[in-house]
């Protein structure tokens, strides 16, 4: 049986990840997951910054899930994943296609669980992402120009070795590992107005959106995209999901021409805005949280902070989370951006 036909138990239901239809991951599963993950990551903190919200006049704090041992938050989703696959699924490895974060989830997660992983990455690639899916012992295969390329790659992969296809977005039990952090970000600080999440694949928002509906409603959930990608921005301002011929960022994490099914369902309507930021703000709130913060993001790290200052006039008064999302950057990235910007 091919990757492509194969499907998955989870908590007495058969979800279908490859499908266009999935089953939509509630409460009861991100509490699962969480214990699942427990063992294996630290709780992440949530670090405020005080100079820059008397700027911008709200309380502003970052969630640094840049801290996790891959240096991003999609480990809590390949951590839960993984575990949830049966072994006569697993026999012929998994396969999927990434930019990076998410391979380096599936590799971490593949390793403790002694399992094989093939990845698909573009040929341009994050070296220090590519090289850390390596030490976990993937195999790590550069294909084509772009992510869109990369799951082509995957999908033929699975179809003629059997591999079990591990779509990066449409994956219940992936959303509901990463919903882990909006989990902890209520517990760590109810008084949370609104939530900042960048947008790629859409696991991320979608989480964040499934938390906030079951345990504060109210709470204002916002979307980052590039202007150069916006794929996910486009769906949902159309309720339609749009595939682009073209996306040009260079922020790798949210580098997508295309959105994804099962975190639209989840997120549409739940999100205030996908807010769209140029390049040039994502690289000067890279500074900006190096600055304030203390710590490195990469570009799909700091847009959720560069939607957020976009946004200001409708934040005031308010506490508000940016989600940290990653801190894969090379030297040769931060050495170029901060020759081109400064912080904001």
């Amino acid at each position: 049986m091919s990757g492509a036909d194969v499907s998955m138990h989870s908590g007495g239901r058969t979800a279908y990840p490859n499908q266009v239809m999935p089953w939509l991951p509630a409460m009861d599963d991100v509490l699962r997951a969480r214990r699942v993950i427990a063992p294996h990551l630290p709780r992440t903190p949530l670090i405020q910054l005080p100079g820059l919200s008397e700027r911008l006049g709200f309380d502003l704090w970052l969630k640094a899930e840049l801290t996790l041992p891959t240096g991003s938050f999609k480990v809590r989703g390949g951590l839960n994943f993984m575990s949830q696959l049966p072994p006569e699924m697993a026999r012929n490895g998994v396969v999927t296609a990434s930019t990076g974060n998410h391979g380096q989830s599936i590799a971490y997660a593949a390793r403790a669980n002694g399992v094989r992983a093939t990845i698909y990455v573009p040929e341009a690639a994050n070296p220090l992402k590519v090289a850390s899916m390596r030490r976990m012992g993937a195999d790590v295969r550069l294909e084509g120009a772009d992510f869109f390329a990369a799951c082509e790659a995957m999908d033929q992969f699975a179809v003629s070795t059997g591999a079990y296809r591990v779509h990066p977005a449409n994956e219940p039990p992936i959303i509901a590992g990463v919903a882990t952090y909006a989990l902890e970000i209520f517990e760590d600080l109810p008084a949370v107005d609104a939530i900042f999440v960048a947008v790629g694949g859409g696991s991320g928002l979608s989480g964040v959106s499934l938390v906030s509906n079951a345990v504060k409603p109210r709470t204002r959930v916002f979307g980052a995209q590039s202007t150069g990608a916006p794929a996910a921005y486009e769906s949902w301002k159309a309720r339609e999901l749009k595939k682009l011929d073209r996306m040009e960022t260079f922020a790798e994490g949210i580098a997508t021409r295309e959105a994804f099914d099962l975190p639209a369902r989840l997120f549409w309507d739940k999100v205030e805005e996908i807010v769209l930021v140029a390049d040039t703000d994502i690289k000067q709130s890279m500074l900006t949280t190096l600055e304030q913060g203390r710590i490195v993001a990469e570009g799909a790290g700091a847009a959720a902070l560069a939607a957020a200052i976009a946004r200001r006039d409708q934040l005031q008064g308010s506490t508000v989370v940016c989600v940290a999302s990653g801190g894969n950057v090379t030297m040769e990235q931060l050495r170029q951006i901060m020759n081109e910007e400064q912080p904001w």
